[in-house]
C-alpha cells in the first residue's frame, strides 16, 4: 500500500486535528527513520495509521479488547491506551496490513514496550514530538531525539509518567516496564 492510499483510508477516521497530527508524525519518524535505521516503507505505514482508531466509540473499543483476548487490564487504566492496541488490531482486520513489525509499532505507540525494535521506538518518540505538540519538556526531547534514539524514548516515558501522576492518575505497568527496559538500554551504552 503506497501512502496516497493509506492517507485515504486513515482521513475518513480522523478530526482535522487529528489527521495534522498524523502528517506531523509521519514527516517526524520519517526524519528518524533515516537518522536511526528503520525501514522507511514500514515507517511510513505506522505512522500513518498509528491513531487509525483514536476516534471509535469506547465501548466498541472495549467489546474489541474482549472478543479478541487483548490484555485485559488495558480496561482499567482509562480509555486513551485502547486506541493502540484496538488500532492495531483494526488496522491487520480493515486495512489489511498484517506486517508484525508495523503492527507492533501501532501496538506499542501510547505506552512503549520493553526491548522496542527500532521502528517501535521511531513511531513511540515521532508520536510525542511532532511538531505540532506543545507542551513542557517537548523540546528537550527533540533535542535529544538528534542525538540518541533510547536516551529520547526514555526522556519522553519518563515525563509521561511523572504527568500521570502528578495528574493523580494510575499508571499502565507496561509503561513502567518501558521506563525500566529503556534505563537498561541508556545504562549499557555507558
Amino acid at each position: 500500500m503506497n501512502k496516497e492510499e493509506a492517507l485515504k483510508i486513515v482521513k475518513p477516521q480522523l478530526t482535522d486535528h487529528r489527521y495534522v497530527h498524523t502528517l506531523g508524525v509521519l514527516e517526524t519518524s520519517l526524519v528518524l527513520a533515516e537518522k536511526y535505521g528503520a525501514d522507511p516503507k514500514k515507517t511510513e505505514l505506522a505512522a500513518i495509521f498509528h491513531d487509525y482508531a483514536k476516534f471509535r466509540p469506547k465501548e466498541e473499543m472495549r467489546q474489541i479488547v474482549k472478543d479478541e483476548r487483548l490484555p485485559e487490564n488495558l480496561l482499567y487504566y482509562g480509555t486513551e491506551l485502547l486506541h493502540a492496541p484496538v488500532g492495531a488490531y483494526l488496522v491487520k482486520k480493515e486495512a489489511g496490513i498484517d506486517d508484525e513489525e508495523v503492527l507492533g509499532a501501532i501496538y506499542y505507540h501510547t505506552t512503549g514496550n520493553v526491548n522496542m525494535s527500532i521502528l517501535e521506538k521511531v513511531i513511540f518518540l515521532a508520536d510525542y514530538i511532532e511538531p505540532n505538540r506543545h507542551f513542557p519538556g517537548v523540546e528537550e526531547v527533540r533535542e535529544m531525539a538528534l542525538l540518541d534514539l533510547e536516551k529520547a524514548c526514555l526522556m519522553a516515558v519518563r515525563n509521561t509518567i511523572q504527568f500521570l501522576i502528578r495528574q493523580n492518575q494510575k499508571i499502565y505497568p507496561l509503561s513502567i516496564a518501558t521506563y525500566n527496559g529503556l534505563m537498561d538500554e541508556v545504562n549499557q551504552k555507558k
